[in-house]
Parts: structure tokens; sequence; C-alpha cells
């Protein structure tokens, strides 16, 4: 089965919001074995919304909207797709009861255009919105599935997840389940990682291997298709296990994990407790850290110490060694990586320096960037960077190098250079 994505909206063309939408149904699909070669948006016209489904039933069986159900004038894309195939319209009970006793609650009255929103394609199933107002509907006409959602992704996302996608993997073919797992890589780039498995690429069956660079990091989708949960779990592991060989010096987590969740994850589990000295990051390092639930019982502070003086006055570190040996350096990275373990009295103790760029900084060029994590007991380790990014991009960069490298540290890996 292949399908093709419409997203309705003038405001996805004007570029007021992101098709988050197309992304997360292409990755479900994905999951279920059904292949999207085409992605449409168009805005809020009939005639050309009408266009667009005459071209994509010429190339996908599978049409999936999002957007257009709701109650204003503009909201026309089930009364469009309605009018294409020639089937009508109407009240889905259970949906105008949910609307109807949302009005009541709030104590407002229900005008006659909310009624609009729990219209549904005649004869379609219909999906329930467990976080909105309008349904969705699964259709089919001459052979073509019609799969309508709404637009906003917080509604959308668990109603494509929960309803759409198993009626989907139905009409699919798929009688057994097909099981994703994403392995999450950092320290190597995409096409060095995929130079490393080309013999796994090139050979992939079931499971099949699929990797994706983002922000800094490369993930592999590995997805397999069994009889039993069981089954496929078996062939993942075997999967995993090949790639590990190659390339599991970078790994470091699965699914939805990132680099601070896991470090985060790690320092709690093994009841280390954190401070951070920073520089050219000015508390972004730590500012990641406290988004994580539970960080309270790891994270006792830190200062940022931008300047030379800073440096001084509040880590204790003698300006004639900063004179001595740079701002920008590995020996001031790990004085104040030491410093602050001190001062806050933790396990671990994290020291950021360098020059953000794009201009040199202290004699050292735009993108230098020094990472210290010493330990209670005395261990330490240093990690420089030469990174060739815009401004901000090299400070989160260095972040992620600092959660990687405590990662490493905490796990007991060696870390791989970049």
């Amino acid at each position: 089965m292949n399908a093709e994505i419409i997203a309705v909206g003038s405001e996805l063309l004007l570029g007021q919001i992101n098709n988050t939408n197309a992304r997360y149904i292409s990755s479900g699909l994905a999951e279920i074995g059904i292949d999207v070669h085409f992605q449409t948006v168009v805005g809020d016209n009939p005639a050309r919304l009408d266009e667009a489904i005459r071209i994509g039933e010429k190339r996908a069986d599978l049409l999936i909207f999002t957007g257009g159900l709701g109650p204003t004038k503009d909201d026309l894309t089930k009364e469009t797709v309605a009018r294409h195939v020639g089937t009508g319209l109407v009240h889905d009970g259970e949906a105008l009861r949910s609307i109807a006793a949302w009005f009541e609650r709030m104590g407002r009255p229900m005008t006659d255009n909310n009624r609009k929103q729990a219209l549904v394609l005649d004869g379609s199933v219909v999906l329930e919105n467990r976080h909105g107002m309008a349904p969705g509907m699964l259709a089919t006409a001459g052979g073509i599935h019609y799969l309508l959602m709404p637009g906003p992704p917080k509604e959308m996302e668990p109603m494509f997840t929960e309803q759409a996608k198993p009626l989907l993997a139905k009409l699919a073919g798929h009688g057994g389940p097909i099981v994703s797992r994403v392995l999450r890589f950092y320290g190597i780039g995409e096409a060095e990682l995929e130079h490393r498995l080309a013999d796994l690429l090139d050979n992939q069956t079931n499971p099949t291997l699929a990797p994706l660079a983002s922000d800094g990091e490369v993930t592999i989708r590995l997805t397999a298709k069994a009889d039993t949960q069981e089954e496929a779990t078996i062939l993942l592991d075997r999967s995993e296990t090949d790639v590990r060989e190659i390339v599991g010096e970078f790994m470091y987590g699965y699914d939805d994990e990132t680099l601070v969740s896991k470090a985060a994850s790690l320092l709690i589990g093994n009841g280390l407790t954190i401070s951070a000295a920073e520089s050219l990051t000015a508390g972004l390092f730590m500012a990641e850290l406290a988004e994580q639930p539970g960080i309270s019982a790891a994270l006792a502070g830190g200062a940022v110490t931008y300047t030379a003086e800073a440096k001084t006055a509040q880590l204790g570190i003698p300006a004639e060694f900063l004179g001595e040996h740079g701002i920008v350096s590995e020996a001031t990275a790990a004085a104040m990586a030491s410093s602050v373990l001190a001062k806050f009295s933790t396990d671990i103790g994290v020291g950021l320096t360098g020059a953000a760029g794009p201009d040199p900084h202290a004699g050292q060029p735009g993108g230098t960037v020094w990472i210290a994590i010493a330990r209670r007991g005395g261990t330490l380790e240093t990690k420089q960077l030469l990174l060739s990014g815009m401004r901000n991009t090299n400070r989160i960069r260095a972040v992620k190098s600092a959660l990687h490298l405590l990662i490493r540290m905490i796990g007991g890996k060696t870390v791989p250079e970049n």
C-alpha cells in the first residue's frame, strides 16, 4: 500500500506553523509497512484541494488528510472529499453528544457551526477525538482509502496512533505485529556510520535498517515483521547485536532517549551528584539537566564564569594560572571542573570553556572548546572540540559533547574521538 499525505491549511503555506503532522504520520506508516511517496500541502481552497485529491489518487491508494475539520467556513476538507467521492455527510451521534457536553461543562452556548464538527462521511469508520471535538474518519471509495484527521497535533497524534494505525495495518494486510526499535548514536557522523554498516544495509531484509541524522546525532530504526511480538523481538535483538558489533562504541541509548535524559537517568540511578562551571555555554549545560524530572536529586548547582575575573572570583582559579595556560585550554577546563566539584561538594564536576565563535577568543580560533569532567577521588577526563558551526550551534554541540562524555564516564566506557 502506498500513501500520500495531504496537509490542508493556508497557515502551512504562509509559514505560520510547521507541518509536524506529516513527519509523525510518515514515521508511523513506516512501522506498518506503508510507503509514503508524496506529501502535499494545499491551502483552504476547495478547488485546489479537489485537484490535489485527483492527483493523489493517480499515485497512491491511501490518501491521508490533516486539517480542515473545524467549525469555521474555511474548514472544508470533509465537504470537499464527500463531494469528490459522491457521498453525503451525516452527524455522528457520539461526537455531537461529546461536543454538546463540552459546551455545557464550560457554561457556554453551542453555536450551530460547532455542530458542523460532528459531520462525518456517510458510511465511514469514525475515529473518536479524545483530545478535541472534530472526529476523524476512514472511508473507502473506488478502491481508494481516505483517512481524515484534525490538524492540531495534540488531537491528531493520539488519534493516529491509537485508532487509525491499527486499522491501516489491517488494510495493508499485516496480520502480525510490525515492531520498531531506535538505536541512538553520538560521536560518529551519518556518512561514517553508513560506511561501517554498508554490508548490513546492502543485505537487509527483515528487520530493515534505516539511518537518520538529527542535530549532531545519528539514529538507526530497526523494523521487524513477524507473526508474534516475541518473534519480532528476537529478530530485533539479533539485528541490534550485528549493529553493536560494528559501531556499538558510539551507541548511548534507545527510542525516545536523549543525551540529557540518559545522563540524568544515570546520575539519579547511581546516586551521584553533579555541579558545573560554565564559560561559553553560560549555564546551558545546567539548564538542559534541569528540564529532566527528578534531577534535583543530582544537580547541586554551579557557576557561570564567563570572564577571567569571574573564574578567579567565583572558582578561586589564580589569575596567574589563567595567564599562563590561557582561558581556553585543557588546563583551565580541568581547573574549573575540579574547583566547582570542591565548592559544591559533589561527586562530579564539569568544566566548559571555549571560543563559541565566529571570532577568535583568548588566542584560540572560534569553535575551539575544552570540556573536563572531574570525579571525587581524583579521576579526570578532558576532551577538545574543534567546531565549525554558528555560534549557538557550537554552544549546543559543546553541551551535547559534555553530556556524552558524562554518560561514558559513568558507564565506564572510553570516549571515541570525533
